[in-house]
């Protein structure tokens, strides 16, 4: 028995329909704004973000964080977010408007546009060079050195030099050969423009 056709064509429309859906979904996505997790993200230079106050509608600002990342917000001027998680930096906002200006303010922070966040790996590994620490995730010292093609033979695991600008600019030593070989020590979390340099043994 042959399927009128009439009821063809509506099965026809029915399943373009429904292959279509998912697809309009998608495009209507915005592109630069990948899901983040706000507890582990870490603001960085060039991040755009905006602040919102509950019922304060004049606070209502975006501002794009400095190479040193800061960033100028009414009443509070220059603000240093840079390093700080989207609920650290909404919690500083809050401490501070709090103190002088108003009673219980409720902040909520939303990252609207995602900079670069690059860092840099030179001295004794395989690929020196600059690398991106993508989004949505964390990069570890071990992670970083990992990207770079990992230690050469000549290379120095107990004396590894940060250089951090973001938030002032400062000078960290490491010892990845003994954080290593303790599971308490927590990893350590590479930031947007840090410098990682490793040295070479002296033999």
């Amino acid at each position: 028995m042959k399927t009128p056709l009439a009821l063809l064509l509506l099965l026809a429309a029915l399943m373009e329909r429904t292959n279509a859906a998912p697809v309009a979904e998608l495009t209507s996505l915005p592109s630069s704004s990948p899901a983040v997790d706000h507890r582990t993200y870490r603001l960085g230079p060039n991040d755009v973000v905006q602040v919102k106050v509950y019922q304060e509608d004049d606070l209502l600002t975006s501002m794009r964080l400095g190479k040193d990342g800061t960033a100028t917000f009414p009443l509070l001027g220059t603000l240093n977010l840079g390093g700080k998680t989207v609920e650290e930096a909404g919690a500083h906002i809050k401490e501070l408007l709090g103190k002088d200006y108003l009673v219980n303010p409720q902040v909520t922070i939303n990252v609207v546009e995602y900079a670069k966040r690059r860092f840099t790996v030179l001295g004794q590994v395989q690929k020196p060079g600059t690398f991106e620490i993508p989004n949505e995730e964390v990069v570890t010292l071990l992670q970083a050195i990992a990207m770079a093609g990992g230690f050469t033979r000549l290379a120095n695991e107990g004396k590894i030099v940060i250089t951090r600008t973001l938030g002032g600019k400062k000078t960290i030593a490491l010892d990845t050969k003994s954080a290593s070989l303790d599971p308490a020590i927590k990893p350590f979390e590479i930031l947007p423009d840090d410098t990682i340099t490793v040295r070479e043994r002296v033999f």
